[in-house]
């Protein structure tokens, strides 16, 4: 075997191997590294948005900041400056998960389409149907996915 051959086969074993490092199960991340070397959070979508605009919207690939081994991206400079100014205001609850699904101890994917903004937090839902049910008892769902949180943040969706 070649070196070179070896020298690839090594690099794509490191990067398989870190894999795992970069998609902790902490965050809600596309697979895959996005152009800042790190997994696209919110789908590329702009979370500052939600707060200034009242709406999703599509974030720039060149605007991006990396935040706990995530990338966001961010539709204007103006909402690349807030998030990184403060990035806690502005991050989806339970890592970007559904917020409903971790009401009832599960980790679903959290679609910037179906989200809310409550008590100055932004929260994500799997789908249409979820978000509504969340939104019938907001408090309620909150109040449940905070306390599951702590127990289920660290896990792999595949383990609950």
């Amino acid at each position: 075997m070649s070196l070179k051959i070896l020298a690839g086969a090594l690099a794509l074993s490191a990067l398989l191997g870190a894999a795992p490092a970069f998609a902790a199960d902490e965050l809600n991340v596309v697979p895959g590294l996005s152009i800042a070397g790190a997994p696209l959070a919110v789908h590329g979508y702009d979370p500052v948005a939600y707060f200034t605009e009242g709406k999703p919207m599509r974030g720039s690939d060149s605007l991006v900041h990396v935040h706990d081994g995530a990338a966001y991206r961010f539709a204007n400079a103006e909402h690349l400056a807030m998030f990184e100014a403060d990035p806690a205001k502005y991050l989806p609850q339970y890592g970007g998960f559904c917020a409903y699904g971790v009401s009832v101890g599960k980790k679903f994917d959290g679609d910037p389409n179906f989200w809310k903004v409550a008590d100055g937090r932004l929260y994500l839902n799997l789908n249409e149907e979820i978000s509504d049910t969340f939104n019938k008892d907001v408090a309620g769902a909150i109040e449940k996915a905070d306390r599951n949180w702590t127990d289920i943040r660290g896990k792999a969706a595949g383990e609950l």
